[in-house]
């Protein structure tokens, strides 16, 4: 009876080692070293030439350069030499240029504003009259007046009972210009004018009047409600015989 105990557990241990040689075997055994393996990370090859895949640069530490300082020893260049100070000091500079220039253009459009050049103004296609640059104040005032109602229709009496109107005739038309740059409190007629201001022709402004019209000259350009052209407005380029007139100006103009 022992014996066949001892018989059947050696059976049993010698089925099980076939087992595990069996499933070893059936897992391809044991893998081959080969003599070139190499770890994993060793494996990558490096980049080809002209490739772009590099490393990324090693980060920079900017340093901080207060006004009309150099930069510390060692600094960082950029790609044309220059240190970050330098190129600061070359990005502020080309800024002080720009604000130079800005600040001179500005200076030169105050002291010659906008209008023509010479003496004499000029007429736009749309009957407005444009003052010289170099004209005073007033005159530039008078002809800027003068553009809001120069092609306002004509009206007998039109301008005195009220500075706004819905037309004009000569001497209020004058008045109005004339009150525009701050010559006139109250519009006068065409006889009142005769004995205004300083008489004779003045250097930029000359009003002439008589008992039964008035009419003037600013800047070169006449001011009227007789003769408009096709561009229906006051301001116009052409003459008239002044014979018949009394020539007063605005003082000083």
């Amino acid at each position: 009876m022992r014996n066949v105990f001892v018989t059947a557990l050696l059976v049993a241990v010698l089925a099980t080692a076939d087992l595990g040689i069996a499933t070893f075997a059936s897992n391809g055994g044991v893998p081959d070293r080969s003599p070139e393996a190499r770890p994993a990370a060793a494996q990558v090859d490096p980049p080809s030439q002209g490739s772009t895949d590099y490393p990324a640069p090693r980060p920079r530490v900017a340093v901080a350069v207060g006004p009309g300082e150099d930069p510390p020893p060692g600094a960082v260049t950029g790609d044309e030499g220059e240190t970050a100070g330098s190129a600061r000091d070359s990005a502020r500079a080309s800024d002080d240029e720009i604000r130079d220039e800005l600040a001179q253009f500005k200076k030169e459009l105050r002291s010659s504003g906008p209008g023509v050049n010479g003496p004499r103004a000029k007429v736009l296609p749309n009957g407005d009259a444009v003052a010289p640059r170099n004209a005073p104040r007033a005159v530039k005032a008078m002809i800027a007046a003068g553009n809001t109602i120069a092609r306002e229709p004509y009206k007998w009496g039109g301008g005195h009972g009220a500075w706004q109107d819905d037309g004009y005739d000569c001497s209020g038309s004058v008045s109005f210009a004339l009150a525009g740059a701050g010559l006139l409190s109250a519009p006068l007629n065409s006889t009142g004018f005769m004995s205004w201001g300083d008489e004779g022709e003045g250097k930029w402004v000359t009003i002439y009047a008589n008992d039964g019209h008035v009419f003037m000259y600013v800047a070169g350009l006449r001011f009227d409600t007789s003769g408009r052209g096709s561009r229906g407005s006051r301001w116009q380029t052409s003459m008239r015989d002044t014979g018949a007139y009394t020539a007063v100006h605005p003082p000083g103009l």
